[in-house]
């Protein structure tokens, strides 16, 4: 029974403002089960993309989270390009998270957001915690892109076969064109090339006879 204030108690007429603190029920949906919405796409359809889905939202957190430590970490004489290259970076995936997340949602899944689900979940490596050299640093992002691009392809060719034509949409559209430009952005800067004084012309066998 509620305890009753007097009505010249500093409490009266607050009690319904009150916070109320320490709650707890059942899940209102489990991880792995469909809340059907009317999208016209079949529920076995939506499993099957919240599934593929979950899967690369946790590998591209992991990628964009990649971005950060080395956002964080880089050293050397590149140091302010690449600087400012990985946040840059970073913020593009980060928007790709937030729409892998929702395209689950309205599929009528529920998707992964904590950390240590996201790391029992990812394909990609895990990085050491210390600091790595810039080039071992661009390399561990080339390859962790190239396991995402695998992947989108794969799930998008899935979803075009089932007719989920939305989820096969982002992952052309958000994930495989972000993850290929943002490969060719790091690609050139593991070509070997002088700095500032250029390798002198490598003569051919025509123009030695003359």
């Amino acid at each position: 029974m509620a305890k009753k204030t007097s009505p010249g108690s500093p409490q009266a007429g607050t009690e319904r403002a009150r916070p109320i603190l320490h709650q707890h029920s059942q899940e209102i949906q489990p991880y792995g089960k469909i809340a059907k919405l009317s999208i016209a796409l079949d529920e076995n359809v939506c499993a099957s993309s919240v599934e593929n889905l979950n899967q690369i939202l946790a590998d591209t957190i992991t990628v964009r989270d990649l971005y950060k430590k080395h956002h964080w970490q880089v050293v050397g004489h590149t140091f302010y390009q690449l600087h400012l290259l990985f946040d840059k970076h970073y913020g593009e995936q980060d928007e790709i998270v937030d729409t892998i997340a929702e395209r689950i949602q309205l599929l009528g899944g529920v998707s992964l957001a904590m950390a240590a689900d996201i790391a029992e979940t990812t394909i990609i490596p895990r990085p050491p915690r210390g600091r790595e050299q810039a080039p071992v640093q661009i390399s561990r992002l080339l390859e962790a892109h190239e396991i995402l691009l695998k992947e989108a392809r794969t799930m998008a060719k899935q979803a075009t076969e089932a007719g989920d034509d939305g989820t096969n949409d982002l992952l052309v559209s958000d994930i495989i064109r972000t993850n290929e430009l943002q490969v060719w952005f790091l690609s050139e800067h593991l070509v070997d090339i002088p700095l500032v004084k250029a390798d002198a012309p490598v003569k051919t066998k025509a123009a030695s006879a003359d």
